[in-house]
């Protein structure tokens, strides 16, 4: 069975209402459209991904254990509406026959039919605009078609291998698992760091730990609540990062940022702020667990997408080594 889930949006919109004043001078500075990277880039803050900083992350693996940070997906994982997915196994051209050929080769294809935002993903430069005007100034209207973006795609994203920085945000509040709304300001990452003796650098991809994936396990599971309200990284926080200048950021939830949103934060804010106005990549649904009982603040991250052209968001599963 299909588990479409979505926020009460009307509820959310009115708890993350803006003073008409403060709605209007947030939408006047336009300045953000112009990329510092260039009118014509596409790839945002990956232009900070070099072999210097591939190489520096390597040099954190002392012990060559991995972690898988995707979550197993199937048609019960909760998804934002109207997201789905299923598949079909079928073997074809070998219905009552003994397989193909004399050596009677059978084999097994599959068919995925589903959105490419669901589960553990990477959301691209072009999926969060301001009224449809997107990183680097692009106009909806002249990239966005029904088949395929022809700027952002997720196919310009390269490879991305640098260091991986995990905050323990449970830990640092000292709960198992967050609340829903709690909201991880500046101050909040610059504590958890300092508590945490890491620091987060230039070119950084970051991972929040809540430990809200516990209740997608079986004996926890409570799947309306998971995929409805979460904590995550609030204005400040995101505005802090983009600072600092990290690649990407990410979290064990759904939606990364906060919700319900902040007091006097509009809806997605913290999307718009990382994507749209600084070109940072989000990773949603990020399998944090086993890092954080393992006590990794820093690792060695990979990640190389599927490069479907045109394509807003992809499914993934990173890989952190220590």
């Amino acid at each position: 069975m299909n588990i479409f889930l979505k926020p009460a949006l009307a509820g959310l919109v009115s708890c993350a209402l803006m003073s008409g004043a403060a709605l209007a001078e947030s939408h006047a500075d336009m300045s953000w459209t112009e990329s510092k990277y260039g009118p014509d880039d596409e790839i945002g803050a990956a232009n900070l991904l070099t072999p210097e900083r591939a190489k520096m992350a390597a040099e954190l693996v002392t012990e060559g254990k991995t972690y898988s940070l995707g979550l197993t997906l199937d048609s019960s994982v909760p998804a934002f509406a109207p997201r789905s997915m299923s598949i079909a196994i079928l073997q074809p051209g070998q219905v009552n026959n003994s397989g193909l050929g004399p050596t009677e080769t059978t084999y097994n294809d599959d068919i995925f039919m589903g959105w490419l935002g669901i589960g553990s993903q990477i959301d691209g430069l072009g999926h969060i605009g301001v009224d449809h005007t997107y990183y680097n100034g692009f106009e909806g209207s002249d990239f966005v078609a029904a088949d395929g973006m022809t700027k952002l795609g997720i196919e310009k994203v390269p490879p991305i291998v640098t260091r991986g920085v995990l905050l323990n945000m449970a830990a640092y509040y000292g709960q198992d698992m967050l609340d829903e709304g709690t909201a991880y300001t500046r101050e909040d990452i610059m504590a958890a760091a300092d508590q945490q003796g890491v620091e987060i650098r230039e070119g950084d991809v970051v991972l929040f730990h809540s430990g809200w994936l516990d209740l997608l396990k079986e004996e926890t599971r409570d799947a309306a609540r998971y995929g409805s309200v979460e904590p995550g990284l609030g204005k400040t926080g995101a505005e802090y990062l983009a600072e600092i200048g990290v690649v990407a950021v990410g979290a064990d939830t759904w939606g990364l940022e906060a919700v319900p949103f902040e007091e006097g934060v509009g809806v997605f804010e913290v999307h718009q702020i990382l994507l749209a106005h600084n070109g940072i990549y989000i990773l949603e649904n990020m399998v944090t667990e086993e890092m954080a009982a393992d006590g990794v603040t820093e690792f060695m991250f990979v990640l190389g997408q599927a490069k479907v052209r045109g394509a807003v968001q992809m499914i993934i599963n990173p890989v952190a080594i220590r």
